[in-house]
């Protein structure tokens, strides 16, 4: 195993996995007889599988673990949602996050379902990257959060406009007609940073891509931001509530001049990936092919 990114090789990862967590798509249909296959390749390996409470009563014959945070990776059945979900769960355990695709789009996952056995054999014996991806952190009227794609702030009713005031690294941006605000990480940025037209961040860079929501103007454009740089979004709308998502959760409301406050977070979630699945393999066969 090998740290990508500029970050330096975690000293206390075993070289080969002894014990993985197993992640599944939240309905278990959708994989099919994937987990069975996924425990042939385990028990070949000699490598114990760790199930969260929340996995074991989704499958029948498992029993739940006491600590699926002490395993040395987690692997992923399932999309991007499911992964995603993955990453939010180990974040700051150092556990790093392997998928295989059984979801549509598959961006965050290192092989298909069919490559399953031969993707994990390698992962078992130790043959997988990490890429360190930056997160954000969120302070909003009802506390802090973390996000590990994007934090969104959107008009809580369907159908209404908004106006946001914006400020990045303590200057005014200005005031912006929308239907809302994307602030999105580097592995967020092909998600719906991705589907507004916003900017792709290749994994490595520590930065957070700023992308309006159907703005009411031309001059409206997205924006790359560096860290250090807070962004604060304030609901200006006089009679129209805002929503704040975190991953696609609804986390908190802003009333007319609330605010919310997005920066780059100091922690890191850990994608595992096979040395030959890049960031420019995967985007070319997910979204340029």
């Amino acid at each position: 195993m090998t740290s990508t990114a500029g970050s330096p090789k975690p000293s206390s990862r075993p070289e080969t996995v002894s014990r993985a967590a197993v992640v599944t798509h939240g309905k278990p249909g959708q994989i099919g007889a994937g987990l069975a296959r996924l425990q042939a390749v385990a028990a070949e390996h000699g490598v114990e599988l760790l199930y969260p409470a929340d996995e074991a009563e989704k499958h029948d014959g498992v029993e739940p673990s006491t600590a699926p945070e002490g395993a040395d990776i987690a692997v992923v059945l399932g999309g991007d949602g499911t992964v995603l979900r993955a990453l939010t769960r180990f974040l700051g355990t150092r556990v790093p996050v392997i998928g295989v695709n059984f979801g549509r789009v598959g961006f965050l996952s290192s092989m298909g379902r069919r490559e399953l056995e031969a993707g994990l054999g390698r992962v078992f014996a130790g043959e997988y990257d990490v890429v360190e991806l930056p997160t954000l952190e969120l302070e909003h009227p009802d506390g802090v959060e973390r996000a590990v794609n994007d934090v969104v702030v959107a008009s809580a009713e369907l159908g209404r406009m908004i106006e946001l005031d914006l400020a990045v690294g303590g200057e005014e941006l200005g005031r912006q007609p929308c239907d809302g605000i994307i602030c999105a990480t580097p592995s967020g940025s092909t998600a719906y940073n991705l589907s507004n037209g916003g900017p792709v961040l290749m994994w490595g860079l520590e930065a957070m891509a700023l992308t309006y929501v159907a703005a009411h103007s031309l001059r409206a454009r997205p924006m790359v931001i560096p860290p250090g740089a807070d962004v604060i979004v304030w609901n200006r709308s006089q009679d129209v509530d805002a929503a704040v998502l975190v991953d696609g959760h609804r986390v908190s409301t802003l009333g007319p001049a609330a605010r919310a406050v997005v920066r780059l977070g100091a922690e890191r979630s850990l994608l595992a990936t096979l040395p030959e699945a890049t960031f420019v393999r995967r985007y070319r066969e997910s979204f340029a092919s």
